[in-house]
């Protein structure tokens, strides 16, 4: 499988890089309140469902407490900042991230 090259840009989209041109992951959308924009990654256990990891193994892949990850999945905390947009390329390219995650190739 070659490796894709993800950007996330300053404006929270993230695109494929392509021969020297931007290829938006998913359609642009309008601008969104806050609260609706922190929905806009899929829930966290569902990544994490779909890796088919423990909540353990899940957190240890991303460098987090696994307090973190319940906190999250309970709806305690929202992810904010990085966490937010690694989820964000893990919902759109899962092998990619955790492969840049574990320091390998995809």
């Amino acid at each position: 499988m070659a490796m894709r090259r993800l950007r996330l840009k300053a404006d929270g989209r993230i695109v494929e890089l392509h021969d020297g041109r931007e290829i938006p992951l998913a359609p642009v959308l309008p601008s969104a309140p806050p609260v609706a924009a922190a929905s806009a990654v899929p829930g966290v256990r569902d990544l994490r469902r779909r890796a088919r990891l423990t909540q353990i193994e899940f957190a240890a892949r991303l460098g987090v407490p696994v307090d973190t990850i319940r906190n999250w999945e309970q709806g305690k905390r929202q992810p904010r900042g990085p966490a937010r947009a690694l989820l964000a390329v893990i919902a759109h390219a899962p092998e990619t991230a955790f492969a840049a995650l574990d320091g390998r190739r995809a």
